[in-house]
């Protein structure tokens, strides 16, 4: 292969990296958007008189942390294969950098 031909090549794998790291982003802000939605039923509900005892942070912890596990265990499988994914990318754009004379690698 000509070294044209491995630096195009090497263009559209490094393009097909950012485009599976941006399904990767993608992913979470849909994670965030969701948890943030969510945010104002994890506080607890005044009810009764206002001199009661101020609400426990541990518990609004520990629901957003439930929350926010359930969420993320929804896309746990496309997250791993978009990490496998990621990972192979990242492997074969280094065996072709690597195959480029030193003067045409990029970072």
């Amino acid at each position: 292969m000509s070294v044209p031909d491995r630096r195009a090549q090497l263009f559209r794998m490094e393009e097909a990296r950012r485009q599976t790291q941006r399904q990767l982003d993608m992913i979470d802000r849909q994670i965030i958007r969701r948890m943030t939605a969510i945010i104002p039923q994890l506080k607890p509900q005044r009810t009764g008189h206002r001199r009661l005892k101020p609400a426990d942070a541990r518990t609004f912890l520990e629901r957003y942390r439930s929350n926010l596990a359930a969420i993320t265990q929804e896309r746990q499988h496309e997250i791993d294969a978009l990490s496998r994914k990621l990972a192979r990318q990242d492997a074969a754009i280094e065996v072709l950098r690597a195959r480029l004379p030193p003067d045409l690698r990029r970072a």
